[in-house]
This record gives C-alpha cells, structure tokens and sequence, in this order.
C-alpha cells in the first residue's frame, strides 16, 4: 500500500509518522518531498515559488523511484504530505506558474492508494503553529482557509479514497486511528526464552524473599538473558497465611475461637495442620486465574517443615506448573534459618515477608527439618512429581548474602544451571 497524510499545519503529522516510523522498521515512512527541497536548497517556501517548483520537479522522480522499489519488496508506503497539497496552496497564494505545471504533469505522477486527512478546526491549527514557533512554516488562516477548500474539491474531483482522522483529540486516539487505517500490525521482538514457573523453596529466613527483591531490581534484559527469567510475578504463601492469622484474631474478637491458629508470643503458631495444604490450594487458584503469560516467570514461594513435607506440597501444585516449571532450594542449617528469623524481625512490620518472624516454638515444631535432602539428594537434577520431570538445583545460601555481588557469584550459576535442565528435562 502507498499512502499520504495530509492536513492544516502543525496537527501532528510529522510526530505520527516519527512515531510508526520506529514502532513499524518494515514501514518506509517519507518526509513532506516540499519540506525536504526547501530545506536542502534553503528556499523560502512562500517567497522562492518559482525556485521551489524547480527542484520539486527535479527531486520528483528519485521520490517515485523509491516508493515503487518498496512497493516491489511489497512494503507499505507512508508519505507525508503529497504535491495535490502543494498545488492546494499555490491555488490560495496565487501562484499560478506551479499549478499550470501541476495541470500538465498531474496524470504522470504516482499517486497514493489512499489519502489520510488529519482533520481540525482551523484554530487548532493556528493555535498549534503557535507553540511549534517555527515563523517560516506559519500559515494564516485565510490561505489555511482557501487552500483546505481547494485541496476537498480537487479530491473530490478525482475520486480519492480519502479518510479523515480527527486530530483534535488524544494524540493516542489519533495514532490508534492512523495505525487502524493503514492495517498496520505491531510485531513484538522475540523475547528470549524464560522459565514460565520457579519455584522457590527453603526454610523460614533461608533468603527466598531477599533473592526476589534482587531479581526484581535487575534489568529485564539482564534478568531475562542471564538469569532466564521474564518479568516476575510472586506467589507467596506467607501473605495468605497472616491473612488466616487476622481472620482468627476477629472471630475471637466475636467469641467464636480461633479455627487455624493460636496466639504465640508477639506472633501466631499454625494449629490446624491442614491449612499448610489450603494455602498452596489458594496459591494453585491464584496460577490458574493467571497462568504465566509469554515472557513471564510467576515465582511459587513457599516453606514447609516435617518428614514429608516438601513431597506432600509439591504433590499438591498444579500439573502445568510441574510440567513447565523448575525448582530453586535455598539450604540453609536450622541454626542459621534460627539467627536470621530473629535478626529480621520488626513488630510493626510483622506481616511483610522481610520483617515478619515464625515462632520460635513453631520453627522447632515445623522448620527443624524438612524432607528435601531426602528428595533430591543432588546438588542439581530432576525430581519426578506426579508423573512429571521437575529440574531442580539446590544453592547452599550461607554465608547470608548482602552486597549484589554475592547474589550475583551465587545465584547467576545457580539459575544458568537450572535453565539447562530445564530446556533439556
């Protein structure tokens, strides 16, 4: 397709094109051919006429020859502007040595498909002139005027498929509208490709929370090419769990008890033990409301504690995200899940995942050990889950990482390992 947008000066024309010019490569947007010789020759557009129709003529055909050697590669073509408009106000200016040429040439110019109109009163244009401030370019109305009337009857004349666009508007509507007319579709780079599903396990305080935070400040090229990661959505447990914990505060505060939990020193211990099976039913329910989007890493992030622990949730966790996902453990000893836990805790920030602190009750009851050593007694391999191939590594996450650098040295490999078990589980 060949096209031309046209319209009174300064409604947005040369910014929509500048602007599909870099959204649409495969495009091939043109400059106003009169702008461009007037320019170039450094002539004066309303004073230097004659001089001007002379070196548009003679720039006419290497503009032609580029837009039919587009048309030949089956590019669309987008031209600011075209030489009905000029002929427009060499009409209102009175210049009649242009437009006995134009009369003459007219048939043997290569004309668009199809005419764009970006369309608005004329104040808007003379008020639009104004804050451009480039004195050269500036039109009065009564040329705007007779020049617009002019440029409709010549359309109108020749039949043109002419399609206007209102540019009083959000510049966003108007270029939605240009990009509507043209057909133009915006084709995404190809993202790299990204584990869908991490999930991230290990005991209360092991850096799970610590390791997000890092990730999420990196670049998303840098996370995506190195770490193998999209943009990062979390699924945390820990949140739904206080949300229980606050449940249960109000119904004892309507004397109906406590259905999950009890009060344990400044903080809460779980008491129902089915809640830990509940709460990755709630996190499968958040996935399946939301599944990864292409480009995408949801983050899983839990802990659990027992004989069986990690078997028994993972079990639990939706087929889509075993078959397309992969698992991250930070091992850490008790006793330093034990230090860390107390160090972080801030009693008015006990419900954020940095600040909040398990009981030391519960961490000796749930937390002292876990079955994942059991289960993946590798450092890095696969887990089979439900039937799946689940790739796994195991990062010993002590000493407690602090500056970038240390997560950089110990997760960069880490990941860049999982990543190859994962394109080939």
């Amino acid at each position: 397709m060949y096209a031309c947008v046209e319209g009174l000066p300064a409604l947005g024309k040369s910014e929509v094109l500048a602007l599909l010019r870099l959204y649409f490569p495969d495009l091939l947007v043109l400059p106003e051919l009169v702008k461009e010789v007037a320019d170039r020759e450094n002539l004066d557009p309303f004073r230097e006429r004659e001089k001007l129709a002379q070196a548009l003529w003679e720039a006419l055909p290497q503009r032609q020859a580029l837009i039919r050697a587009a048309w030949a590669e089956g590019r669309t073509v987008l031209e600011e502007s075209h030489l009905g408009v000029h002929a427009a106000f060499s009409a209102a200016l009175g210049d009649q040595g242009f437009l006995e040429t134009f009369g003459r040439r007219e048939t043997e110019i290569l004309w668009p498909e199809l005419f764009l109109r970006l369309d608005a009163p004329l104040e808007v244009s003379l008020l639009r002139q104004a804050v451009r401030g480039d004195a050269r370019y500036a039109v009065p109305a009564e040329v705007l005027s007779r020049a617009s009337g002019w440029l409709s009857a010549w359309h109108a004349r020749r039949g043109d498929r002419v399609e206007v666009i209102p540019a009083d508007r959000p510049p966003q509507e108007v270029v939605a509208a240009v990009v509507n007319a043209l057909g133009l579709r915006y084709v995404p780079h190809p993202s790299p490709l990204v584990i869908p599903y991490l999930v991230l396990l290990g005991r209360p305080a092991s850096g799970k929370t610590e390791l997000i935070r890092f990730l999420q400040g990196l670049p998303a090229t840098e996370r995506a090419n190195a770490y193998h990661l999209g943009a990062l959505r979390v699924l945390d447990d820990f949140p739904l769990l206080w949300e229980k914990f606050v449940e249960d505060d109000v119904w004892e505060l309507l004397g109906r008890g406590r259905l999950h939990s009890r009060r344990c020193a400044e903080n809460y211990a779980v008491d129902d033990p089915d809640l830990w099976d509940f709460l990755l039913h709630r996190v499968n329910a958040g996935v399946l409301g939301r599944p990864a989007q292409p480009g995408e890493t949801v983050i899983v992030e839990f802990s659990r504690g027992g004989p069986n622990a990690y078997r028994r949730a993972l079990s639990l966790l939706l087929p889509g995200v075993l078959a397309e996902g992969a698992i991250l453990y930070l091992s850490v000893s008790y006793q330093e899940s034990l230090r860390r836990n107390r160090a972080r805790y801030q009693q008015d920030r006990r419900d954020d995942p940095l600040t909040h602190s398990v009981p030391e009750e519960e961490m000796a009851r749930t937390y002292r050990e876990d079955d994942w050593a059991v289960l993946a007694p590798a450092e890095a391999g696969y887990l089979t889950v439900a039937g799946q191939r689940v790739p796994y590594v195991t990062v010993r996450n002590e000493p407690e990482p602090k500056a970038f650098g240390d997560f950089v040295r110990r997760f960069w490999p880490a990941l860049e390992e999982l990543f190859w078990l994962w394109k080939n589980r």
